[in-house]
């Protein structure tokens, strides 16, 4: 969602620039290769991301990588400290265009993107984004929540710069609202860290991002399971 950060945000007021999130209580959920046999939405996804926060509200999570390997789940990257929307986590179902909340549930993962040269390594498609490449976030547009070339096509009312760093210089799409529902909210990615909340993506360092990035395959159908830990678990 939009990249401008809020004046007075308390979070940043007190991390100042570079620094890692704030320290919450841990999210109530088991470690280990134990968590995604009791997270919801893993479908046919033999890699899962994991992005736990320990309640509603909360502007951190918990992430976690998984890969399923002869019928066992292994747990390969994490635990990390990630940013989320500046409101926290929405209920499921009721995520809104901006309302700041990232949503919650099992998603898939569309493409990637990205202001650096793609880096190397990556098995899903990468896109490189222009100064001419915006996100359109207007729910009254006809490509509402789609990538949008702005000298071929307008991309509605204040839509979302893609040629941002650092934020995108490295991204993973998240296939949330893939029906395109007006209002139902747009833009929502895996990207590098601005070090404080997001409006509703998931935020990681630069070398965390990049490792996911090489690490997920299409072939393992690849969810990214979010929300509070009693949102997601069973």
């Amino acid at each position: 969602m939009k990249l401008r950060l809020l004046v007075g945000l308390m979070a940043a007021a007190l991390l100042g620039a570079g620094a890692a999130p704030a320290a919450t209580a841990p999210a109530r959920h088991p470690s280990g290769h134990a968590l995604p046999t009791r997270l919801k939405g893993v479908h046919d996804a033999t890699q899962v991301i994991s992005v736990v926060a320990a309640g509603y509200g909360s502007t951190t999570a918990t992430v976690r990588a998984f890969a399923k390997r002869n019928g066992t789940w292994h747990q390969v990257f994490g635990p990390w400290s990630a940013w989320i929307g500046q409101a926290g986590f929405a209920a499921p179902g009721a995520k809104r265009e901006g309302d700041g909340r990232t949503p919650s549930g099992s998603y898939r993962i569309s493409y990637f993107f990205g202001v650096d040269p793609n880096p190397g390594g990556l098995h899903f498609r990468w896109r490189h984004a222009h100064s001419y490449d915006y996100w359109d976030d207007d729910s009254s547009s006809p490509r509402y929540n789609e990538w949008v070339n702005t000298r071929r096509h307008p991309a509605g009312r204040s839509p979302e710069p893609l040629h941002v760093t650092p934020s995108y210089r490295d991204v993973a799409v998240i296939d949330y609202n893939a029906a395109r529902t007006p209002g139902r909210g747009s833009a929502i990615f895996l990207h590098v860290t601005h070090h404080s909340a997001t409006h509703g993506c998931v935020a990681l360092p630069r070398p965390e991002v990049i490792r996911l990035l090489r690490w997920l395959r299409p072939s393992h159908h690849p969810r990214i399971i979010m929300g509070t830990a009693d949102t997601v678990t069973r």
